[in-house]
């Protein structure tokens, strides 16, 4: 037998995935037999999905959905080749313009999935040829990891800072010359819910002469004036150079984009290899991207209703004595500490009767070992019921497994 086979063979019979089905513990790949709304069908069962990122609770509106379909019947399912070749069809520089212009930003480049516009945007800015100098959040998403290694820097040009510590930031860039950085950070960290103190980055940044490169997949649609997000929350869009995002939370579809000025995004789109060498975006995935920003452009009450669900869910969690770290937005985590804890926990909360609770349990290395956590997240279509009769299920499970007292 190949050595890979080997390898695969070992990981089927004794590796983490097997380990945790024998213990009848296996969280992942559960089957959806539903829309993807608040109450979902999962495994025969009305569950409560507090795992999703559909924030505005767009997958289900039915405008959004109507323009989806209009866009399929007009222009079929697929584009069956990439921007470059035959793949740029009306719809995506429609896009591309819309989202410009609500990012604040001259231009942008849509890409078929967020993790390609990671690792496609910061490998191709990013240059072991220009000495460049990657200074990274050490809770930055594993895209934006992979994008840096892609980048093919070297070792001691990659430094990662203290979380959101903007002292620990400015200790370590005072080690790069002047104008070879690039500051990556995020909007929303998708595990802890936090944010980052981004008017004392841009500052930094322009200090030390530092391109600032902000993931904010998660904060648009949540964060800042009609949900522009994390930039425009702070008041510094035009400060940060490339704002990335995705369509896969608040956008209710599939792709991802980088927006920033016209140079950098010309760059972008003649050396991002994932950009280059995918098939574009389908048709309907664009078209239910303008429909949300036909919907959140001119009305706040989708942002304001979860936001306003997530406060109710984040001060029921602490009046009950569960840690949820410093979480300010709809991404709530509930720190456990031990991964086989934490499948427990997840386990006891899905299978409660008679309606059940969809978490996400996450360990190492999404977060750090001795961290392991339920991140949950909300949406605006939810109702305060929901959160009510969650809540009433979080106490009993928390109090029968000694979580909380």
């Amino acid at each position: 037998m190949n050595s890979i086979e080997k390898k695969c063979k070992k990981y089927s019979r004794s590796g983490i995935a097997a380990i945790a089905k024998k213990a009848g513990l296996y969280p992942y790949f559960k089957q959806i037999s539903s829309e993807q709304g608040p109450i979902v069908n999962m495994a025969g069962r009305d569950i409560i999905m507090l795992g999703s990122n559909n924030y505005l609770g767009m997958t289900g509106n039915p405008v959004v959905k109507e323009k989806a379909l209009e866009a399929m019947k007009e222009f079929g399912v697929g584009t069956t080749g990439s921007r470059l070749l035959n793949g740029t069809f009306q719809l995506h520089n429609e896009l591309e313009t819309r989202l410009a212009q609500f990012l604040g930003k001259d231009d942008c480049v849509v890409f078929s999935t967020g993790m390609q516009a990671n690792l496609g945007a910061i490998s191709c800015l990013l240059s072991h040829r220009d000495e460049n100098f990657l200074f990274s959040d050490e809770l930055n998403h594993a895209s934006i990891i992979d994008g840096v290694t892609l980048s093919k820097i070297e070792r001691d040009k990659k430094i990662i800072f203290k979380h959101n510590d903007m002292a620990d930031l400015e200790e370590k860039i005072q080690q790069a010359p002047k104008k070879k950085s690039m500051i990556i950070t995020e909007g929303i960290f998708s595990m802890e819910g936090d944010i980052p103190p981004l008017d004392e980055l841009v500052k930094i940044a322009k200090k030390y002469g530092a391109m600032t490169y902000l993931d904010d997949a998660h904060g648009v649609g949540v964060l800042g004036p009609e949900g522009r997000g994390a930039a425009a929350h702070f008041n510094v869009t035009k400060d940060v150079d490339v704002l990335m995002g995705t369509f896969s939370k608040s956008f209710a579809s599939c792709g991802g984009y980088i927006a920033a000025n016209k140079d950098i995004c010309n760059w972008v789109r003649h050396h991002a290899r994932s950009f280059i060498f995918s098939a574009s975006v389908p048709p309907a995935n664009c078209a239910t991207v303008l429909a949300v920003l036909d919907l959140i452009e001119h009305d706040n009450s989708y942002r304001n209703k979860v936001l306003s669900i997530a406060d109710r869910m984040r001060n029921g969690l602490n009046d009950l004595g569960f840690e949820i770290g410093k979480s300010t937005t709809p991404v709530i985590p509930i720190i456990i500490g031990d991964d086989i804890k934490a499948f427990r926990f997840y386990k006891k909360l899905f299978h409660n009767k008679p309606r059940g609770v969809f978490t996400n349990p996450i360990r190492a290395p999404a977060v750090p070992e001795g961290r392991e956590l339920i991140r949950t997240s909300y949406m605006a279509s939810m109702t305060e019921e929901m959160i009510d009769e969650s809540l009433d299920i979080f106490s009993n499970v928390g109090k029968k497994m000694k979580i909380i007292s």
